[in-house]
C-alpha cells in the first residue's frame, strides 16, 4: 500500500510540474497533456489491488481527484467524482483485460478516452469554452501520447518492484 501511495504521490507532482512546462489555455492546445495522477491510478490498481482493498481503492481515488480540483483545476468535486468513476471502470476493465503489459496498454488507452470525452462533454453541457471535433480529436491524441508513454515507464518501473510488494505476477 505504500508504495502504491508513493508512485501517486510522485505522479501528483509530476502532473503539476508538467503543467508548467506543458501549457493548456483557451487559445492554444499545447502539445501534450499530462495525466500523469490518472495513468498512476490506473497503473496501481492493475498491480497492487487485491480483492480486500477495492473500498480502500476507491476511497483514494475520490481523495486524489479532490485534491487535484484543489491543486490544479477550480472545478471543486468535478475530478474527484470523475476520478472515483474512472476507478469504478478500471476495476471492471481489471476483470475482464487482466495484467499482462499489452492489457495494461489497452486498458490505459480505453481510460484515457474516456476520461477526456467525459471532460468534453460536460464542458459543452456547461457552455464552458467553445469546443468543436477538431479540438476535441487533438486533445485526446494529444494526451494518449504523452500519457501512454507514462504508463510504459511507470509498468517497468514497477515491474522492478520486487514480487513480495506486488499482488500479481508481471508478464
Amino acid at each position: 500500500m505504500l508504495i502504491s501511495v508513493i508512485i501517486i504521490a510522485i505522479s501528483f507532482c509530476l502532473d503539476g510540474i508538467l503543467t508548467n512546462f506543458l501549457p493548456y489555455g483557451v487559445g492554444d492546445l499545447s502539445l501534450f497533456t499530462p495525466l500523469t495522477t490518472l495513468v498512476s491510478i490506473v497503473v496501481v490498481y492493475s498491480l497492487f489491488h487485491d480483492s480486500h482493498s477495492d473500498k480502500k481503492y476507491l476511497i483514494t481515488s475520490f481523495v486524489v481527484g479532490f485534491l487535484y480540483d484543489l491543486c490544479y483545476t477550480n472545478l471543486l468535486f468535478f475530478n474527484a467524482i470523475l476520478f472515483l468513476f474512472i476507478a469504478y471502470l478500471n476495476k471492471i476493465f481489471d476483470k475482464q483485460f487482466g495484467h499482462s503489459y499489452i492489457k495494461i496498454i489497452i486498458k490505459m488507452f480505453l481510460i484515457i478516452v474516456i476520461y477526456e470525452l467525459t471532460t468534453v462533454l460536460c464542458i459543452i453541457i456547461l457552455n464552458l469554452v467553445p469546443i468543436n471535433i477538431d479540438r476535441i480529436v487533438y486533445k485526446i491524441s494529444h494526451s494518449l501520447i504523452l500519457n501512454l508513454v507514462y504508463a510504459e515507464i511507470l509498468y517497468i518501473i514497477v515491474k522492478l518492484i520486487p514480487r513480495k510488494y506486488r499482488k500479481i505476477k508481471l508478464y
